[in-house]
């Protein structure tokens, strides 16, 4: 395993709508209309983790992969990824207090080094109901062995034939998501780096449904 890169993916959940193919959707409390998306655990193949992270975002059962659509690879400057769950700590120290700890998965700025330590910021956003602020941040000293330099996303399309309401909500990681089918061809707008994702595979969508072989 490439330890340089965090693994991520995204799930286009589509179905046959009445009106053509349909895109399953979620309202994020704060952070606007995404698509069902995460990180790959340790160990984890990347169409499981694609499966698992859409039925724990959507409460759907039943979901099959259609196809795996895309990769990209992705770094940030000056920012790291966090590779696996790691306490912070107050100083570049073993033994200095250690008050705070960020999960695998999330975003960090680097701001410097010590040895073998690197002092990192995380901010949590706040972009809805108000403009965008920083609501929590954390910053201090982690392992420089436990960050990623950039992330290597995977795009999968998995398909739903069952029966949901209009629209519904699920409880996940302390948030409630709002969930809801829109067309593929009227589709509302989009957390802007997601529809910059769903903009790349959007015309390989409608093609994998129709042939709808499952695998």
């Amino acid at each position: 395993m490439d330890e340089r890169f965090l693994g991520k993916v995204v799930a286009f959940v589509t179905r046959a709508g009445e009106g053509g193919v349909e895109l399953l959707l979620f309202q994020h409390p704060h952070a606007g209309i995404q698509l069902p998306a995460g990180t790959v655990e340790e160990g984890e193949a990347p169409s499981a983790a694609a499966l698992r992270e859409a039925q724990e975002e959507t409460g759907l059962d039943g979901l099959a992969l259609l196809a795996h659509i895309g990769s990209q690879v992705t770094t940030v400057p000056e920012h790291r990824f966090v590779l696996r769950p790691t306490r912070v700590t107050s100083r570049p120290d073993e033994e200095s207090f250690d008050w705070a700890a960020l999960p695998r998965g999330v975003m960090v700025r680097r701001l410097r080094q010590d040895g073998a330590f690197v002092q990192v910021r995380y901010q949590e956003w706040d972009r809805l109901p108000d403009s965008r602020y920083v609501t929590y941040a954390i910053t201090g000293w982690v392992r420089r062995g436990v960050l990623a330099e950039g992330l290597r996303r995977h795009f999968f399309h998995l398909l739903h034939t069952g029966e949901t309401p209009s629209q519904w909500t699920v409880a996940v990681d302390n948030h409630r998501f709002r969930l809801f089918w829109a067309e593929l061809d009227a589709l509302p707008e989009l957390e802007p780096l997601q529809a910059q994702w769903l903009a790349q595979v959007q015309d390989v969508l409608g093609y994998d449904l129709a042939r709808a072989t499952p695998r």
